[in-house]
């Protein structure tokens, strides 16, 4: 007999009453793409998705040009948006290097990103676990004396595409790590899309019992078709800020079979049909991903996204 939390009854009265969604497309979405998409498109899809209520947009990467080709505009991109109040526009830098570009971009937050398995650290960052925590030390370390909002990602926590299942005390000592330095926000992924609702009731659990809850959030991708019902369990963890993708873009070059992230339209349309506040405008997302869609050649994969515009079509 399995050891793991059992699932509780869903009842909407002990739910979170509001929801934080981070948006990943323009970067985590965007970099995956072969193609580089020109950096007005990008100023465009950033500007609609502002539009939409979204209160944080993941809008771009000061990583090394010939890391992430598609992203070498990051300063372009910084420079072109249209910065609207109560939207805090989040870039991820690798090292001092990057937040240096990133500060004098304009940069008011900022996101450091390690793993919780050394194989896939290695392969996605060139870095063990405990050389990439203590590169992140002076990055977090001066974005904080200078007054910026820190965000931490740890991917591979639910299971890792070279080693396999992940075991919870390797998430819980990367997310103390993350904390002791001051993050405010931790977002954990299931890079690979194979966590269940079980491994996200552990996963909570466990890190709630390090840190407060309101600092936690979670990073699904639906490679397999869990992300809602995985979210769902996070939400009775209470846990209230989820990443998505408008349309569902994204995946994982270091992950073979990973398809996109959690699309936020799929999120936006389960969370209000449940009368969980966003903020979120969700035709204005679908402006969003409708843009960025022709610009890319291809539909969305985000199955509300093509329910809602075939309704739209025969109405």
């Amino acid at each position: 007999m399995s050891d793991r939390p059992k699932l509780s009854a869903v009842s909407l009265t002990t739910l979170p009453q509001r929801v934080k969604i981070c948006e990943m497309g323009p970067r985590d979405g965007l970099q995956n793409e072969r193609g580089v998409v020109p950096a007005a498109d990008k100023i465009r899809y950033i500007d609609l998705l502002s539009a939409s209520g979204l209160s944080v947009i993941e809008t771009t990467s000061f990583v090394r040009p010939d890391a992430v080709p598609q992203l070498t505009d990051a300063e372009v991109v910084m420079a072109g948006i249209e910065r609207r109040e109560g939207v805090t526009y989040l870039c991820l830098v690798p090292n001092m290097r990057g937040f240096a570009r990133a500060q004098a971009a304009g940069v008011r937050a900022i996101a450091v990103f390690t793993a919780a398995s050394e194989s896939f650290a290695k392969r996605n960052i060139n870095m063990t676990i405990d050389e990439s925590i203590a590169a992140f030390r002076d990055v977090v370390a001066a974005a904080r004396a200078d007054g910026m909002w820190v965000r931490g990602y740890i991917s591979v926590a639910f299971g890792c595409p070279y080693e396999g299942s992940v075991p919870v005390e390797n998430v819980v000592r990367v997310a103390s790590a993350l904390a002791e330095m001051g993050i405010d926000d931790l977002s954990v992924g299931d890079t690979i899309g194979v966590a269940t609702p079980d491994q996200v009731i552990e996963v909570s659990e466990a890190l709630q019992a390090q840190m407060p809850v309101e600092r936690i959030a979670m990073h699904f991708h639906d490679t397999r078709g869990t992300a809602l019902a995985n979210v769902l369990a996070a939400l009775q963890m209470n846990i209230a800020t989820f990443d998505a993708s408008a349309g569902g873009l994204g995946g994982c070059p270091y992950a073979p079979g990973a398809t996109g992230n959690l699309a936020t339209e799929d999120l936006l349309y389960m969370l209000h049909g449940m009368r969980i506040e966003t903020g979120v405008d969700l035709a204005r997302v679908r402006d969003a991903s409708r843009f960025i869609a022709g610009v890319l050649g291809r539909d969305p994969v985000s199955r509300a996204y093509r329910a809602l515009e075939a309704a739209a079509v025969s109405s």
